[in-house]
């Protein structure tokens, strides 16, 4: 559920879904994959995903940047369901991307909607030199809500 409103608002304590909030009043950021802010409903357990980055289960590691995100992604995906958990109970994410351009938000986008349809959690994205291993060269963590 997306809402625009100009202020702050209040989850129903006996909602445990989360609320989107994109505010009429800034720039609609869902058309590039990611929700302005994600209410909490409160009481809910949090679960905090680690990074996940583009390998497969053998560890092996595509050097194209699309694979990567789109294995990530799957990986995180695999996460959730260890969880218990579904796309639409993730609040927030945070993706590091090496070398990030322009060239590569088309490929970000698609894929967090796949992920997340109109279920689109907070997002953070920050360009940085390098991750943990050389060839690496997406990462995405998450918070989750659990119900």
């Amino acid at each position: 559920m997306t809402i625009g409103i100009p202020t702050a608002a209040t989850a129903n304590e006996n909602d445990l879904k989360l609320t989107i909030v994109n505010p009429h009043t800034l720039y609609d950021p869902s058309p590039n994959g990611y929700s302005t802010a994600v209410i909490t409903p409160r009481g809910g357990r949090v679960a905090y995903i680690s990074g996940q980055g583009g390998q497969d289960s053998t560890g092996a590691l595509s050097p194209d940047f699309a694979v990567q995100v789109k294995q990530a992604y799957a990986n995180l995906h695999a996460a959730l369901d260890a969880l218990g958990a579904r796309p639409d109970q993730v609040a927030k994410l945070t993706v590091f991307v090496v070398d990030h351009d322009m060239s590569k938000l088309e490929v970000l986008t698609r894929n967090v909607k796949e992920v997340f349809g109109k279920a689109l959690p907070a997002q953070t994205l920050i360009p940085v030199p390098k991750l943990a291993i050389d060839p690496m060269l997406f990462e995405v963590e998450a918070v989750v809500v659990l119900d």
